[in-house]
C-alpha cells in the first residue's frame, strides 16, 4: 500500500547524491530516450493516418462510394435503374459514367489513360471533384465542346495548360478491311485537377458522358452508375439492400473492394511500424532497470536504515516503484507534448526545410502523395502514452524487488 512517506522518499531518491552524478546522468538518458521514442511514435502514427486519410479522400473523390453495372459491364436502361437506386433513403446521389481506355498525345509525348465520361452536374453530387480543380471547371464539359479535363501532372508532362489542345486516340475507329483504324480527335483542355494521387493525376481524363459514349462507340449505353451514400463505411449494407430491389442481376462493387489490397497493405504497414517504434520505447523504458539497480546499490545502507526503523519490504518496494515511475512519467509526458506539437506542425516544418535546403522529400513523379500530411488522433496519443508509462512501470519491478530483498544486517556490516 502506498503512503505519503513512500512517495516522499521515492521523489528524494530520484536525485542521486552529489558524489554519484553518473546515476543522475543515466536517469536523464532514460527520460530522454522515452521522450524521444514517444514523440517519434506519435508523429509517425499521425503521418501514417494522414497518408491514409489523403488517399481515402482522393479515392472517394474519383471512384465514388460504389459502382453498379450489369454482368456484361454495360447498362442500357440506366435511367430506370438510377431511379430505383435513388429511392433508397441512404443514397445521396447517383450519376452515370462511361469508362474506356485511350491514349493522349501532344508533340512527341504519348500517355495511356483512362477515359471517363461524366455528366458534370450529376458528377458534382457524387464526388467533390471541383474541390480538386486547380483551373477551369467541369461545367465547361458539354457534348459539343470537344473539351477535356485532365490531371495537372499529366498536363505538365504533355506540356499543355488551360486552353491548350491535345490529341485523343481511341481504338473504336473505322474498319478498313481486316484492320481497325484508330479514331483521332483534337481536344481543348478546359480544366486541370490535382488529386495528389499519382495514379489519377497522370492517367485519368474526363469528357462529357455523351461525348465519351460516342467516342467509345457505346451509343446510348453507359458503363454503369456511380453511387454516393450518406456513410461510406456502411456501403456494403446499403449496396446489398439496393441490389435486392433491382430486377434481374447486377454487378456491384464498393470502394473498399476496389481498393482492398491497398488498404490492407497500408494497415499492415502501419501496424508493423507501430510495433517497431514501440520496441524503441521499450528499450528506453527498460534503461530504467539499470538506473534503479545502480540506485539500489548506491542506497543500500539507506535502505537498511529504513528497514531497521520499521519500514516493511513492501514499503521499500513502493519507494523504488515511485522512483522508477517518476522517470517514466516525466519521459512520457515530455514525449507526448513534443510528439503532439511535432505532429500538428510536421507539414509546415517539412515545407520549411525543403524551402531552405532546396530538397524535396516526396517527389510528385515518384510518390502518390507529394506532401507530408498529418492526422493526429487523440486516441493514438493516449494509447502510446499508456504503453510507454506501462513499460516504464514494468521495468521498475525487478530493481524494486531487489531493494526490498536487502537484509539490513548484510548491508550495514561494512558501513
Amino acid at each position: 500500500m502506498f503512503r505519503p512517506i513512500h512517495l516522499w522518499i521515492g521523489l528524494r531518491y530520484a536525485r542521486a547524491r552529489r558524489r554519484n552524478h553518473f546515476v543522475s546522468f543515466i536517469s536523464l538518458i532514460s527520460m530522454i530516450g522515452i521522450a524521444v521514442g514517444v514523440a517519434v511514435l506519435i508523429t509517425v502514427v499521425a503521418v501514417m493516418n494522414g497518408f491514409e486519410k489523403e488517399v481515402r479522400q482522393g479515392i472517394l473523390g474519383t471512384v465514388a462510394h460504389a459502382t453498379l453495372s450489369d454482368p456484361g459491364g454495360m447498362l442500357s436502361n440506366w435511367e430506370g435503374v438510377a431511379r430505383i437506386v435513388s429511392a433508397h433513403p441512404e443514397v445521396v446521389a447517383v450519376a452515370p459514367f462511361v469508362n474506356g481506355g485511350a491514349m493522349v498525345t501532344e508533340g512527341r509525348t504519348v500517355a495511356g489513360i483512362l477515359v471517363r465520361g461524366v455528366v458534370p452536374a450529376a458528377e458534382e453530387r457524387v464526388a467533390d471533384f471541383s474541390a480538386h480543380l486547380v483551373a477551369g471547371s467541369l461545367a465547361a464539359l458539354t457534348p459539343t465542346s470537344q473539351g477535356i479535363v485532365l490531371g495537372r501532372v499529366l498536363a505538365e508532362r504533355l506540356g499543355v495548360g488551360l486552353g491548350g489542345q491535345v490529341t485523343l486516340i481511341t481504338t473504336e475507329g473505322e474498319l478498313l478491311g481486316d484492320e481497325v483504324l484508330p479514331k483521332l480527335s483534337r481536344r481543348t483542355v478546359v480544366g486541370l485537377f490535382d488529386l495528389g494521387i499519382r495514379q489519377y493525376d497522370t492517367g485519368l481524363i474526363l469528357l462529357h458522358l455523351a461525348d465519351a459514349a460516342h467516342l467509345l462507340g457505346l451509343g446510348e449505353r453507359v458503363s454503369g452508375l456511380r453511387i454516393k451514400v450518406s456513410d461510406p463505411y456502411q456501403i456494403k449494407r446499403v449496396l446489398h439492400e439496393v441490389v435486392q430491389k433491382l430486377p434481374g442481376s447486377y454487378f456491384a462493387s464498393d470502394w473498399t473492394r476496389q481498393n482492398a489490397n491497398f488498404f490492407i497493405a497500408l494497415a499492415e504497414q502501419r501496424q508493423m511500424i507501430f510495433i517497431i517504434l514501440a520496441l524503441i520505447v521499450a528499450v528506453a523504458a527498460f534503461n530504467i532497470v539499470s538506473t534503479l539497480v545502480m540506485v539500489v546499490i548506491d542506497k543500500a545502507a539507506a535502505i537498511a536504515i529504513l528497514r531497521t526503523l520499521g519500514m516493511s519490504p513492501r514499503g521499500v518496494l513502493a519507494v523504488f516503484i515511485v522512483q522508477g515511475s517518476l522517470i517514466g512519467l516525466v519521459g512520457t509526458l515530455a514525449g507526448v507534448i513534443g510528439g503532439v506539437l511535432l505532429a500538428l506542425n510536421v507539414e509546415s516544418l517539412v515545407a520549411t526545410i525543403e524551402a531552405h535546403f532546396g530538397v524535396h522529400f516526396l517527389a510528385a513523379d515518384v510518390y502518390p502523395i507529394s506532401r507530408l500530411p498529418s492526422d493526429l488522433h487523440w486516441g493514438d496519443v493516449l494509447r502510446i502514452g499508456l504503453i510507454a508509462f506501462g513499460l516504464s512501470l514494468l521495468a521498475t519491478i525487478y530493481p524494486a524487488w531487489r531493494a526490498a530483498s536487502i537484509r539490513p544486517a548484510d548491508a550495514l556490516r561494512y558501513e
